[in-house]
């Protein structure tokens, strides 16, 4: 986790890390070092393969992830998946299921990030790499790339969440 050096409120220099937060030495506020809320999505086409995502930024940029982001503010998980799919592949989908809450990191020292994670399925449209993703694929669930080329572990452990039910 990267520390923040100054304060949102007022601009002043915050101090040490103690627990989750830092504390501003002008105004005395607390930043909170909280889990940001994102979500995404395992898409299944009728075949029961998984449409995967090449990163085309960093952090992780070249590695495989599942369609997904960061909440908007006012943004619940399930439209914040809805979004992120769509303009990520220029498809509309369908969630089907709820699988799990993944705890994560945004690269190597980043925010840690609370990942819900739905089941999906395409309703309209072709997927089409579109935003921060430089290509797609459809992978059967037996030759999901290794783990070693999947940019987080909550990419691991949804896919695995899939896999177990």
């Amino acid at each position: 986790m990267r520390l923040r050096l100054h304060c949102p409120f007022c601009g002043g220099s915050l101090g040490p890390l103690s627990g989750n937060s830092q504390i501003c030495s002008s105004c005395n506020e607390p930043f909170y070092h909280d889990a940001k809320p994102c979500a995404a999505v395992l898409v299944l086409d009728d075949e029961g393969r998984l449409l995967l995502g090449r990163r085309g930024i960093d952090p992780r940029r070249g590695l495989w992830d599942i369609p997904g982001g960061f909440c908007n503010p006012d943004e619940t998980p399930e439209a914040c998946a809805v979004r992120e799919l769509r303009e990520e592949t220029g498809c509309t989908i369908e969630l089907t299921g709820f699988v799990a809450h993944l705890i994560d990191t945004y690269g190597e020292d980043g925010d840690h990030t609370l990942n819900a994670v739905y089941t999906a399925r395409i309703v309209e449209g072709e997927p089409v790499a579109a935003d921060d993703v430089a290509e797609l694929a459809w992978f059967a669930l037996d030759r999901i790339p290794p783990t070693s080329e999947l940019a987080f572990r909550s990419t691991g452990q949804a896919i695995e969440r899939l896999r177990s039910r």
